[in-house]
C-alpha cells in the first residue's frame, strides 16, 4: 500500500500562513502540520487547531531565525551560525527545543510528530537531541532527515539512513519509509506534484510542503517563500491532484494512521 502524509511546515509563522495551512486542508489533500512554538501566529494557529481536530500537528523545531521561547533574545540566522554556537557552547539545543515542545504541551495540543524549521536535524547532533525529546514526551514519529531525490543525494542516504535509523530505533521512535518535498521547497506546482504522484514508493511517505496566502503578514515577513506558498495551495487543492492520487492507489494518512 501506498499511504502518503502530506504535512506543512511553519503553522505559526504568519496568520496567512496558517488560513492557507487550513485551507488545504479544509479543501485538499492536506493531513498534517507542524506548529512553530516561536512563530508570531502562534496562538492564531493553536486555536486553528482546536477547531480542525481532524488536522494532525506535530511541533516544527525552530533553532534558525525568530526567538528563543526561553529568553526571547535571537535565534541563529545560519545554519553556520547554529554550528558554530553548538561548538561555541553557547547553545543548548536541548534546553531550547524542549522548551518549544513544552509550550505547545501547555497550549493543549499533543504533538505526533517532530521536524525542524531548516530542516537543522540533519545534524547529527542536533537530531540526536531530537530523538532524545521525542522519547522523553512520547512523541512517535520524527522526520527522516535526508529527501533521497535531492540531486547527488542516493548514494549518500543509502549510507547515512541506516544510521539515523539505528538511532531512532534506539530511543523507540519511529521514522516513515520515505520522504520528500525538500528538493521542491519554493518551486512546488501541481505540475510537479502531479509529476512525483506515480513514483511514489510502497510504505509510508512523508512529503512536505509550505502552503499559505499572500496577505501583508507574510509580506512583510523574513522568508523567501512568499509567492510559491500561493502555487503550492493551487497545487494542494486541485481536483487533477485528488484524482490522480486515486488513479495511483495513494491513500492519504496521517503520523496517527501511518502504521
Amino acid at each position: 500500500m501506498k499511504r502518503l502524509i502530506i504535512n506543512a511546515d511553519d503553522f505559526g509563522f504568519t496568520r496567512d500562513v496558517n488560513a492557507g495551512i487550513i485551507e488545504a486542508h479544509s479543501n485538499g489533500v492536506l493531513t498534517s502540520t507542524t506548529l512553530m512554538a516561536n512563530g508570531d501566529a502562534f496562538e492564531d494557529a493553536v486555536k486553528l487547531a482546536r477547531q480542525y481536530p481532524k488536522l494532525d500537528v506535530g511541533c516544527h523545531l525552530v533553532l534558525v531565525q525568530g526567538r528563543s521561547v526561553i529568553d526571547g533574545e535571537p535565534l541563529a540566522q545560519t545554519l553556520r551560525e547554529v554550528l558554530a554556537r553548538l561548538v561555541q557552547k553557547r547553545l543548548n539545543a536541548y534546553h531550547e527545543l524542549r522548551a518549544q515542545i513544552g509550550r505547545i504541551l501547555d497550549a493543549g495540543i499533543r504533538p505526533t510528530h517532530l521536524d525542524s524549521h531548516k530542516h537543522t536535524h540533519i545534524v547529527p547532533a542536533i537530531f540526536g537531541v531530537v530523538l532524545r525529546l521525542a522519547e522523553e514526551f512520547s512523541i512517535p514519529y520524527v522526520r527522516l532527515p535526508m529527501d533521497r531525490t535531492t540531486p547527488y543525494a542516493g548514494w549518500v542516504c543509502a549510507r547515512v539512513d541506516p544510521l539515523y535509523r539505528k538511532a531512532a530505533r534506539r530511543r523507540r521512535v519511529c521514522m516513515t519509509d520515505h520522504f520528500l518535498g525538500y528538493r521542491l521547497t519554493g518551486t512546488l506546482t501541481e505540475a510537479s506534484l502531479l509529476r512525483a504522484l506515480p513514483y511514489l514508493k510502497e510504505g509510508t511517505t512523508e512529503f512536505m510542503c509550505h502552503p499559505g496566502l499572500l496577505g501583508p503578514e507574510l509580506q512583510g515577513a523574513p522568508t523567501r517563500l512568499r509567492e510559491s506558498r500561493v502555487r503550492e495551495l493551487e497545487a494542494l487543492t486541485s481536483p487533477r491532484v485528488r484524482i490522480a492520487m486515486d488513479a495511483a492507489e495513494v491513500r492519504l494518512a496521517t503520523f496517527g494512521t501511518a502504521d
